[in-house]
């Protein structure tokens, strides 16, 4: 049995069978094909999807021509070519990325190398395919994107954050996140001129961590 959006309890037709999450194309032909019920369980503020019901002859025949499909020179070639093309992409993306997070620093001449070692860090951690970062949402300009990147990584590179005992009251942690925010960005400003922190600066220390 299953919870409609509208709270009405629905009880899956006896012929329907579950077909879990983890292949896309399987789940679009499905989908496509007729009748069929997509569950999904929301967990705070996340939708996570549990499969989608439908008839289990029209799921097992697709699996069918998928596999026949996924068989063949052909499929394997584009395999290969689409792999290529995203690592291609992957490629361009981070460049792109790395330079957009040197012209946000925008550090002194005399801390160029700084600046380099940093922007390389950043991109290191927030680029990744799947990594979940602001790095990969496409709702905001990637310069947008390189600030907040740098702003997260001093947040946990640079400070107690992590360690933090912080307190459940509601907007607390955004609180927190807004002072540490103030604090990075007066950091960043010193290697915006021709001082900086010294040898024991955070950002030094943590960029010679690595």
């Amino acid at each position: 049995m299953v919870r409609s959006a509208d709270g009405s309890v629905l009880t899956v037709p006896e012929n329907w069978s579950l077909l879990p999450p983890g292949d896309a194309a399987l789940t679009r032909r499905v989908k496509a094909a007729g009748d069929h019920w997509v569950v999904q369980e929301q967990k705070g503020r996340k939708l996570f999807s549990r499969g989608v019901w439908a008839l289990g002859e029209t799921i097992d025949r697709i699996r069918a021509d998928l596999e026949a499909e996924r068989s063949t020179e052909g499929f394997a070639k584009r395999k290969v070519a689409d792999a290529k093309r995203r690592e291609k992409t992957q490629t361009g993306y981070v460049d792109d990325f790395t330079d957009a997070v040197l012209t946000f620093l925008a550090f002194h001449p005399g801390h160029s190398e700084l600046a380099q070692r940093l922007a390389r860090a950043v991109a290191d951690h927030a680029t990744p395919v799947g990594s979940g970062t602001v790095a990969r949402t496409k709702r905001i300009p990637v310069e947008q994107r390189a600030e907040a990147a740098v702003i997260a990584w001093l947040r946990h590179q640079t400070t107690a954050y992590d360690s933090m005992v912080i307190s459940q009251e509601r907007g607390k942690r955004r609180e927190v996140r807004r002072m540490l925010a103030q604090r990075s960005k007066a950091l960043l400003a010193r290697y915006r001129r021709a001082d900086s922190g010294g040898e024991d600066c955070p950002l030094k220390v943590a960029v010679e961590s690595i």
